[in-house]
């Protein structure tokens, strides 16, 4: 399931330092605005527990970890919509992604130039927010024009749709976000999704911070916090500094002792990339056996039949049953033999849907 969130923000905030960070890849994190040009990929674990313990308990040979793809994309600044910058690239390659990580300066460093002069993470993201805006409300209005044309003919449906539009169009001009339009019916919904919206796509906002405010933040992130409050979105602190510092410890021990001199319990990258994942809509379950344990990925509300299709195509053409053990059951027993004498494994049918941490053997035939 190749589906990618993509690292957004003014230049020189660190988007492309947490992307290295993320990915280890080595994209160029340099001191000067548009470092970025073509977009960077990575394809990352997601870290799960849950995976290392199964692991432990079938005593398996190989494990294999769920992944998503982060896209490092250039730096976007005002006047993006109309060309500025590389602001036609920029939004090109949001386009493509399916959530956005959207990266936010909220450190002081005379060292680091910013490309406004000062620090203010609210105008930053402000500027971000206008320029998806801007960009969604000309493509809703060339949706417009076509409908426009098609209803002169009187056909209903034709102007049914010229009213859907022009509706998304208003909720646009008043300065709200695709993701906060709210269809009303099916066909609304529909139109909406085929407008691939820029301001549609789910978002976290990741406030890069300096090392003493990883924990408790600063001014700038409460000024941040303040501004989002009512956007329904995930907010994450982080040092992109502490994260470039991790990457250099291959002692596990050192590591983790380095993260406890910051007050830390884990890598920052960690949480990014969970949140990432939940931002996705994305779930996990797992098929265990002393082979391979390995995770994987389907959208929250998939049925058995299509995450058994993730596995191999024809596990879904030919699908019977899926045996189903909660993870926590999985713990509690200790075995898959344990769990069926306790009667805690589920026989499961084309319409079951899948929870996240379900262990799962699919039946089919072909």
């Amino acid at each position: 399931m190749a589906l990618k969130s993509g690292i957004v923000g003014l230049p020189n905030v660190g988007k492309s330092t947490l992307f290295n960070a993320l990915t280890s890849a080595g994209a160029l994190a340099a001191n000067f605005p548009f470092a970025t040009k073509d977009p960077n990929v990575g394809v990352i674990t997601v870290p799960d527990k849950r995976l290392d313990v199964l692991s432990e308990l079938v005593n398996t040979k190989h494990e294999v970890y769920t992944t998503v793809e982060i896209v490092d994309i250039a730096g976007l600044i005002k006047g993006a919509s109309k060309g500025e910058g590389l602001g036609n690239q920029f939004l090109a390659n949001i386009r493509e992604v399916d959530a956005i990580l959207h990266v936010i300066r909220c450190f002081d460093d005379t060292n680091v130039v910013h490309v406004d002069g000062d620090i203010d993470p609210v105008r930053d993201k402000e500027i971000i927010d206008t320029e998806l805006l801007l960009k969604d409300i000309e493509t809703v209005e060339k949706r417009v024009e076509k409908y426009k044309k098609n209803a002169k003919s009187g056909d209903k449906k034709d102007i049914h749709k010229l009213e859907i539009a022009q509706k998304i169009l208003s909720h646009l001009e008043n300065e709200n976000p695709g993701r906060t339009f709210k269809p009303e019916n099916e066909e609304e919904e529909n139109i909406l999704k085929e407008m691939m919206l820029l301001t549609n796509k789910p978002v976290l906002y990741v406030l890069n911070v300096d090392e003493d405010s990883v924990v408790s933040g600063n001014k700038y992130t409460k000024e941040l916090e303040e501004a989002v409050k009512n956007e329904n979105a995930e907010v994450i602190k982080i040092s992109a500094a502490i994260e470039a510092d991790l990457i250099g410890f291959d002692d596990p021990e050192e590591k983790q002792m380095f993260l406890e001199e910051m007050g830390l319990e884990e890598p920052g990258v960690n949480r990014v990339i969970r949140a990432s994942y939940k931002l996705l809509n994305l779930i996990t379950f797992f098929t265990a056996g002393e082979k391979e344990t390995r995770a994987w990925t389907v959208h929250k509300g998939a049925k058995a039949p299509q995450a058994a299709g993730e596995i191999h195509t024809d596990f879904e053409k030919g699908f019977i049953r899926a045996e189903v053990i909660k993870y926590e059951d999985y713990v509690k027993y200790g075995s898959e033999h344990a769990v069926k004498e306790a009667g805690k494994m589920s026989i499961e049918g084309k319409e079951y849907v899948v929870q996240d941490g379900d262990v799962m053997h699919f039946r089919f035939n072909v």
